[in-house]
């Protein structure tokens, strides 16, 4: 076209700057196209020249990770107690979900559960006890991540509580996790009350002993064969539980009805299960956990291996940086609140859960589940858009867990933290929400995208690794 009859066509405009551009467009009628894009994240050009001239040998590094998260092969293999099977768990010791974190640093819902998890221990006979011994310096704290160990929300393990045993078998690692309480007043939303420890105490000596009779007759049960079922079935397995509950559930009742110690334990204990569609929560993170940590310690990688939340601060950990926490401020999750609860009451994001989305599920599957963000009113599209948008960030895609909506397409997987910072997208994520303050517990769910900080932080990290 020349210049002479530009001003004579139709003007069409493509606009990468701010929406509102377009929206005064559109107000006129002119033909606009919006294009999603931002700026890199701003981060030192030394280091941004360090990790592009050894790109080779980080993209090789993490050739060798996605290998190890794709192979994995996490199965349900038993139940036990902390104490006797949690690498380093001590009976002064409480797990805690995120990254380290000090009880004076402490949110309200963690330490509410951490004062219920010693009223449960019966070291502490109220909550004013509670409260006195946790500060004092006699019982120790440390992240669950630390101890191979996943758990939701405030995350809580504590000596005493049973947990599921997950083994890798591909790579013959193992994670662990707490029994799932359901949702409203329960201990991972730093509820603490009588009817809280009577629950927990009831999982401890019916649904526990009668779990664990039932996996060793099923032999073990296949994590990732009913997770790629679950998400055929409108699941993502982090906020979203239904189908994989239900197939679980159809995995071990059989197991249960010739085990149970009676048919009255043997109905109350499936009915349990079938009454809380979060029940596989605790599986799908405990099978995520095991996968990511076998691709550990492979120098060079630049993805993640772990985002957990603590409640106060959002960590990630890589699997070339080895143990290394890189931590920023959580952010308040938008959600859609329970009646009488708003924004203002709200815990900033907390819980391990996270560990699902970096596996490749969760929020990065959500297109599997749309009917999550509905959450914050958003749309199917919304939920299509939000897992297209972590195939940018992501270093592979998964041979397995698969997106019917997409084609089957496998889920974004391996989130690469140089993909992060070049494009400014951080990880999408799905979660329930605590209330601030401890005693109360959950007051709704929803979504966030992650806070750019811990990613900045590991990106630095591994370029001073790196050079």
């Amino acid at each position: 076209m020349s210049i002479k009859n530009l001003f004579e066509s139709d003007l069409k405009v493509v606009n990468t700057g701010l929406s509102s551009f377009k929206e005064s467009l559109d107000e006129v009628g002119t033909d606009a196209v919006q294009v999603e894009w931002r700026p890199p994240v701003d981060v030192d050009p030394t280091l941004a020249r360090v990790l592009k001239e050894n790109a080779e040998k980080i993209d090789r590094a993490n050739e060798a990770v996605i290998a190890k998260i794709l192979s994995g092969t996490p199965h349900l293999v038993g139940l036990g107690i902390a104490l006797d099977v949690i690498p380093g768990m001590k009976k002064n010791l409480i797990l805690h979900a995120g990254p380290p974190v000090k009880w004076e640093d402490m949110c309200g819902p963690t330490r509410g559960a951490i004062m219920g998890g010693l009223i449960y221990e019966g070291i502490a006979r109220d909550i004013d006890d509670a409260e006195k011994i946790a500060s004092s310096g006699e019982i120790e704290y440390a992240p669950c991540h630390e101890h191979s160990s996943v758990g939701p929300m405030a995350g809580i393990i504590t000596p005493s509580m049973p947990v599921f045993i997950v083994e890798n078998k591909a790579h013959g690692n193992f994670a662990y996790c707490t029994m799932n309480e359901g949702l409203g007043k329960v201990l991972r939303y730093g509820a603490y009350g009588p009817e809280v420890v009577k629950k927990l105490k009831w999982m401890e000596q019916v649904l526990y002993p009668t779990l664990k009779k039932a996996v060793a007759s099923a032999g073990s049960i296949d994590l990732k064969n009913l997770i790629a079922q679950a998400l055929h079935m409108g699941d993502e397995v982090h906020n979203r539980n239904r189908a994989g509950t239900s197939l679980f559930y159809r995995a071990i009742a059989p197991h249960v009805i010739r085990t149970a110690d009676s048919s009255d334990v043997a109905a109350d204990v499936l009915d349990f299960i079938n009454g809380n569609d979060h029940f596989f929560l605790n599986l799908s993170m405990p099978a995520s956990k095991a996968t990511l940590d076998a691709a550990r310690g492979i120098d060079f990688s630049s993805v993640c291996v772990v985002m957990a939340r603590n409640g106060t601060e959002f960590g990630v950990q890589l699997a070339g940086t080895g143990d290394q926490w890189f931590t920023g401020k959580a952010p308040v999750p938008d959600a859609l609140y329970f009646p009488g609860y708003t924004k203002d009451d709200a815990n900033p994001d907390i819980g391990d859960s996270a560990i699902t989305e970096t596996a490749g599920l969760g929020g990065f599957a959500i297109a599997a589940s749309p009917a999550i963000v509905q959450f914050v009113g958003g749309t199917a599209n919304d939920a299509v858009g939000y897992t297209l948008q972590m195939y940018e960030i992501s270093a592979g895609e998964n041979n397995i867990y698969q997106i019917p909506y997409l084609n089957f397409r496998g889920t974004p997987t391996g989130i690469d933290v140089r993909k992060v910072i070049e494009k400014n997208v951080t990880p999408f994520i799905d979660t329930g929400v605590a209330h601030k303050n401890p005693g109360v517990g959950q007051v709704g769910a929803g979504v966030l995208s992650a806070p750019v900080e811990p990613f900045r932080n590991a990106y630095i990290g591994l370029a001073n690794r790196v050079k």
